[in-house]
């Protein structure tokens, strides 16, 4: 009994083998943890990859529908929504299965639920069976901080037809029915429905989703452009200079004695006219004779017939003046009223009697007064001829502070130099440029192609100079040629160069308001012929947000970073001629990028014209401004299109040969600019 009792003592205070049990009963919660862990981590992999799914199938269909609707094209954009999803997730895929996804759009926005099933596979032994997976999106084209300047091209033969091969240079001034300028109309509005989201006068095929208007910093520029651009009155008055060069006239005086009054001269009477005024009264008797032997004796005794002139001078009147040699002629008439007596006799030979009788009538006497007047002689200038050459004129005038600007102002090319009335419509001469080749790089001393460089107040070659085109006269000799010389002539000699002037363009700013973005494009007109560079230069310098404007462009309101975009549109090559009134003077005479000693040719001036457009494009791109270039119609050269291709951001040219095709480019365009994003 007491061996047994030790024995169970012996037992109880053994410890041997506890570590083995205590092993095994760890077994369940350590499954536990690590097949939660198997499962949590198969989930988490079947959400993060359905998450990733439902993300690309948002993207795409949102991206499908563009600037559309979603149900367009036969619900396109579901059709792509869905197909991204697929392609991107197996249901089967980790063991899920009984997958459903779908997706909706609502102002624009793209949302889309998928949901799987997924089997525990360790979990199971724990009472955990099958887990529901669900995961949302959302997908829509938001519009980052954007500025967008449309550089235009406005020339004649934007009034010709959209298709066609038949050769048109400007239509008659008249657009077509089918005028490129229309379609270009049309395809610009369409790019601001697509952008700005708002509707504008044009029908493109679908309305800008409710509620999605455009609170970003959104703002649309433009340059229109045909010879030259209307830039001048966007500018401050310092930008532009006090005095500018023109190809001109000077009218030339000379001293000569001039009269300048006459010292009266004693008026007198230089002659008198008579003449009736009503007829004859009646002959009556006043004298009667007896006693007179024969007719003979009674005609002695008729008084003399008589003029009594005894009325009052009237006023003078009828004044007028020449000259006779340096002297000065002034005459007037006055009446003096009276009567004419007229006496004649009756005889009667039986009484011995004799009878004299009178009848009177008005009469007027016109008396003719003369006075010669003495010159009064001053020593003058007085016009002798014009000197037909470059003059330069003070054209201050037409600053009225700040931005401010007149639009004419008086210069000496009248009639004999006097002051005249000269318009400014607003487009400029160019400032300082270099007559050369090269432009890589752009020679430092070409201010003209200098994006950025703000002018010096009072150092003109830095400043731009109003484009006046009365104020400009070529010039010829007697034979009818051009020349370079200066010509002298009392004559006005034609106006032997032409002149257009686009639109006005405008700054970068928002378009809140469809009708006033419709307005300025219905406005545009369709003159001039092609010069790319000067297009281009100024759409470069109204976007930059470093030059002339950087206080407006720098950045948005709220100091945010900004997208800039230029779009360049073209219906053809390069048109150019010497004898055009550009921005760079009249051609021929002005020779300011071609040789000083010998006329341009027009291939001279449309090698500069491309040289200078393929340099600008290249200084837009260097400033991080994307550069789309578009091409219209079937008018345009191989050769232009190459220079065209080359000019645009990589991947960003386009070639419409049709209206329809202008705007598909357009909206194309605009969608590119649109951000993509996820919102959810």
């Amino acid at each position: 009994m007491k061996a047994a009792k030790s024995f169970l003592q012996e037992l109880r205070s053994n410890t041997a083998g506890n570590t083995l049990a205590m092993a095994g009963m760890a077994m369940f919660p350590l499954a536990a943890m690590i097949g939660g862990g198997v499962d949590v981590s198969r989930i988490y992999l079947v959400q993060t990859r359905l998450q990733q799914a439902c993300d690309a199938g948002a993207l795409a269909g949102r991206r499908q529908m563009g600037s559309g609707t979603w149900t367009a094209n036969s619900n396109a954009a579901n059709t792509a929504a869905r197909n991204m999803f697929k392609a991107n997730f197996d249901t089967d895929a980790f063991g899920s299965y009984d997958g459903a996804y779908a997706f909706t759009e609502n102002a624009g926005t793209v949302t889309g639920v998928a949901t799987v099933k997924v089997d525990m596979a360790v979990m199971q032994m724990f009472g955990f069976g099958t887990k529901n997976v669900a995961v949302e999106c959302d997908a829509s084209m938001s519009i980052p901080n954007t500025d967008v300047m449309f550089v235009l091209d406005t020339t004649g033969s934007m009034n010709c037809p959209d298709t066609g091969s038949t050769y048109c240079s400007n239509n008659g001034n008249t657009e077509a029915s089918n005028a490129r300028i229309r379609g270009l109309r049309s395809a610009v509005k369409c790019f601001y429905e697509t952008l700005a989201k708002r509707n504008s006068s044009e029908d493109c095929g679908s309305t800008p989703a409710a509620g999605s208007e455009n609170t970003a910093h959104l703002r649309f520029g433009f340059v229109p452009y045909s010879t030259n651009v209307n830039v001048g009155k966007l500018l401050p008055n310092d930008f532009i200079a006090d005095r500018w060069t023109y190809q001109s006239r000077e009218a030339i005086t000379r001293a000569e004695n001039v009269i300048v009054d006459y010292t009266p001269g004693t008026p007198y009477l230089y002659g008198s006219t008579f003449y009736y005024d009503g007829g004859w009264s009646g002959r009556s008797t006043v004298e009667t004779h007896y006693n007179v032997r024969n007719r003979n004796a009674c005609s002695d005794l008729q008084p003399e017939d008589y003029d009594d002139m005894s009325g009052s001078e009237g006023a003078p009147y009828g004044h007028s003046t020449w000259t006779s040699g340096d002297d000065q002629i002034t005459r007037w008439y006055t009446d003096v009223n009276g009567t004419r007596y007229d006496y004649s006799t009756s005889y009667s030979s039986r009484q011995d009697r004799c009878r004299i009788r009178l009848r009177t009538r008005d009469l007027v006497e016109r008396r003719e007064y003369r006075q010669i007047n003495s010159p009064v002689y001053e020593q003058q200038q007085v016009f002798s001829r014009y000197d037909y050459k470059p003059v330069t004129f003070d054209v201050s005038g037409l600053k009225a502070g700040g931005s401010t600007w007149n639009d004419s102002i008086d210069l000496p090319v009248g009639n004999e130099g006097l002051d005249t009335g000269v318009t400014w419509d607003g487009c400029i001469e160019e400032r300082q440029t270099v007559r050369t080749s090269n432009f890589s790089p752009i020679p430092v001393a070409a201010y003209d192609l200098d994006i950025d460089r703000v002018p010096t107040t009072g150092d003109p070659a830095t400043q731009w100079g109003p484009l006046l085109d009365t104020a400009v006269w070529g010039r010829y000799n007697s034979y009818g040629s051009r020349t370079t010389s200066t010509v002298s002539t009392a004559s006005n000699l034609s106006r032997n160069f032409s002149y257009t002037c686009t639109n006005e363009a405008r700054k970068l700013q928002r378009w809140d308001t469809p009708s006033d973005f419709d307005a300025y494009l219905d406005d545009l007109d369709a003159i001039g012929s092609t010069y790319h560079d000067i297009g281009l230069i100024w759409g470069a310098r109204l976007l930059s947000p470093t030059g002339i404007f950087e206080s407006e462009n720098a950045a948005s309101a709220s100091g945010g970073a900004i997208d800039r975009h230029l779009i360049f549109m073209t219906d053809g090559d390069t048109v150019t001629s010497s004898t055009q009134y550009t921005s760079y003077g009249v051609e021929w005479y002005d020779r300011r990028r071609t040789s000083a000693s010998s006329a341009p040719s027009s291939n001279d001036l449309t090698s500069q014209v491309n040289s200078r457009f393929l340099a600008m494009c290249n200084a837009i791109k260097n400033k991080n401004i994307t550069l789309w270039v578009v091409s219209f119609g079937n008018g345009v050269s191989a050769g232009s299109i190459t220079n065209l291709r080359n000019c645009a951001t990589s991947g960003k040219f386009y070639n419409a040969s049709n209206s329809a095709e202008l705007l598909a480019n357009f909206r194309s365009i605009a969608n590119d600019i649109s951000q993509l994003r996820l919102t959810n």
